[in-house]
């Protein structure tokens, strides 16, 4: 009986498959739009969903700052504490804490 002899492409082809299916699972892992990828996206996704939590709530509070200031609703004591503000002045009964 003679040994059977495998052929080159009986051993290359396998191997070149070996090699395409682990090209793609590397890809489907790590690159552009691999799974690594998208936990950092989901991760930066919900800092910046905080981010515009805290501007909303800042903007929401200028906006009644600023209604309280208008021509159609003053609030003496607010201004009042702006103008001090803005010139560093105190009134006389006033005591100022450091």
């Amino acid at each position: 009986m003679t040994p059977t002899r495998r052929s080159w492409t009986g051993l290359l082809l396998p191997m070149f498959l070996m090699f395409i299916g682990a090209q793609f699972t590397f890809a489907a892992v790590q690159g552009n739009h691999g799974l690594f990828r998208r936990i950092q996206v989901e991760a930066e996704r919900q800092e910046l969903a905080a981010e515009l939590e805290a501007l909303e709530a800042e903007v929401a509070e200028l906006e009644i700052l600023t209604h309280r200031l208008s021509d159609g609703y003053l609030d003496l004591d607010l201004l009042d504490e702006q103008a001090r503000s803005v010139l560093g002045r105190i009134r006389p009964d006033e005591v100022v804490l450091p």
